[in-house]
């Protein structure tokens, strides 16, 4: 989807946004008297809505990306230009450092609650800050995770940098594509879902204000953790095994791969009765297509398809 996306760069920005501007980020209203030069990127996923969005040559580097990810082709080819300043969370030192006038990053995607990079640490060094959406619950209430979550960072960041239009026709394509992919999906009796990121003594996984909440419904799932009031989380394995997942999405990324957790799950005699691990129903997406960002719809039409089979 990325690389599909990407030709949305050659389209006119069209007339110059009027600043100042003001957006919302999650419980604050920032404002930006003229579109961010020196901008820095937290996490695999954000940086592709920077680059999707047509943004490179108004950044200096990125953070947050090797040090548990690997990057695909697509990826490597968009920042190839720019250093990545922290291989995992940026400490403030660091970012201070590269001067930037603009970080893109969430509670949990390169911040935390308390921590030392927090927008109101990074004002004063002159860094506005734009929060992930999908990451507000972490500092109040939201509404469960929905796609509009996605789109409305698109369209807030094309806000911030003046490029309202590629950003209209970026979510109003994206939207197209998911109406054509979701449109035969039977919702009468939604199908089973366990995500599963990681963890063997005890699971990481998806609740009700992660993505893949979201783009389950989409395909016509129900994720059996919507009702854990958290993003994303740790749990015990038993309430798996009640809730008996028909399908179990696994994330992919880090040291063990999804094969590996695939495996794990179809030889412990705990799952045996697990009907997702007796039909051998997972479906596999990509830390990038699981997160919010613009492999978002790809991920819903691995999901239709592995919610048919």
């Amino acid at each position: 989807m990325l690389r599909l996306s990407l030709a949305a760069l050659l389209l006119s920005a069209g007339a110059a946004a009027a600043f100042p501007v003001t957006v919302k980020s999650c419980n604050r209203d920032v404002t930006f008297d003229a579109a961010p030069s020196r901008a820095i990127s937290n996490d695999v996923n954000l940086t592709e809505m920077m680059l999707v969005l047509g943004l490179r040559d108004q950044m200096v580097g990125y953070t947050g990306i090797s040090g548990w990810k690997t990057l695909d082709p697509v990826m490597r080819e968009g920042v190839a230009e720019l250093p990545e300043l922290s291989a995992k969370y940026p400490t403030k030192e660091v970012l201070a450092a590269a001067e930037p006038d603009f970080f893109f990053a969430g509670w949990n995607y390169g911040m935390k609650v308390g921590g030392e990079v927090t927008p109101e640490t990074l004002e004063p060094l002159g860094i506005k800050v734009y929060e992930l959406t999908e990451s507000c619950i972490h500092i109040g209430p939201k509404e469960k995770s929905s796609m509009q979550d996605m789109y409305a960072d698109i369209l807030n960041l094309g806000t911030i940098f003046g490029v309202e239009d590629r950003a209209q026709a970026l979510v109003a394509g994206w939207q197209a594509e998911l109406a054509e992919v979701t449109k035969g999906v039977d919702r009468t009796d939604p199908v089973r879902v366990f995500v599963y990121d990681s963890g063997e003594k005890a699971p990481f996984t998806a609740g009700r204000y992660a993505m893949p909440t979201a783009m389950i419904e989409a395909a016509g799932g129900v994720n059996i953790m919507d009702d854990l009031d958290k993003s994303w989380a740790e749990i015990g394995w038993e309430p798996v095994v009640e809730r008996n997942p028909e399908v179990v999405v696994i994330v992919n990324y880090g040291d063990v791969t999804a094969e590996q957790k695939i495996a794990f799950m179809k030889s412990n005699p705990a799952f045996a009765e697990i009907d997702a691990v007796k039909n051998d129903r997972f479906v596999v997406l990509e830390y990038v297509e699981a997160t919010p960002g613009p492999r978002n719809i790809e991920a819903v039409k691995k999901l239709v398809a592995g919610f048919a089979d």
